[in-house]
């Protein structure tokens, strides 16, 4: 079984462009199945920094 950063909150952020759930772009989303190991790994490895800059960008934008 191919390992997902998936938790089932699908929802694209239209500031970043990532799901709000896992940090994938819709591209990695579609071709997450298809991607070698080696590339899983670096997005699994970014997904961190990316959910928590969205998650600043969008509190930024909440406040003004």
């Amino acid at each position: 079984m191919i390992e997902s950063p998936c938790v089932n909150i699908c929802t694209l952020d239209a500031l970043s462009g990532t799901c709000f759930g896992c940090g994938r772009t819709l591209d990695e989303i579609a071709r997450w199945s298809a991607m070698t190991a080696a590339e899983r790994s670096r997005i699994m490895a970014e997904l961190p920094a990316r959910r928590a800059a969205s998650k600043t960008a969008n509190a930024q934008t909440a406040t003004g």
